[in-house]
């Protein structure tokens, strides 16, 4: 029986979240994509806690703009946040998407704005 699309999501990520963990050194930028919004946190995994985050959602400059560009700029959001916060590399947690369109997108404007992955 083939699994269903969130089934199958679950199940990558899972696998993921085997090989990968947040550090204090070096924390996980973790995306979640809705069918709106994007939004992209930074974690510590050994403390449970969010260091930085940024999304969509009331985001005044990611207004009128496409999916991928609104990706873009939140990918850029949370890499200023992250570099102020001190935090110069993560880890990438796709969460399971697929890595191109809004991910991707994220993904390069997080590094152009200075985290390394």
């Amino acid at each position: 029986m083939a699994f269903s699309k969130l089934n199958r999501r679950a199940k990558i990520k899972r696998r993921i979240r085997k090989k990968i963990s947040g550090t204090s050194m070096v924390p996980r930028l973790s995306v979640f994509r809705s069918n709106k919004q994007i939004y992209a946190q930074v974690i510590d995994d050994t403390t449970g806690k969010t260091l930085v985050s940024a999304s969509s959602y009331n985001n005044k400059a990611a207004e009128k703009k496409n999916k991928s560009e609104q990706a873009a700029v939140v990918g850029k959001e949370v890499a200023e946040k992250a570099v102020k916060a001190g935090i110069e590399s993560v880890v990438f947690d796709r969460n399971g998407y697929l890595y191109h369109g809004r991910v991707k997108s994220l993904a390069d404007s997080a590094r152009e704005g200075g985290l390394k992955f």
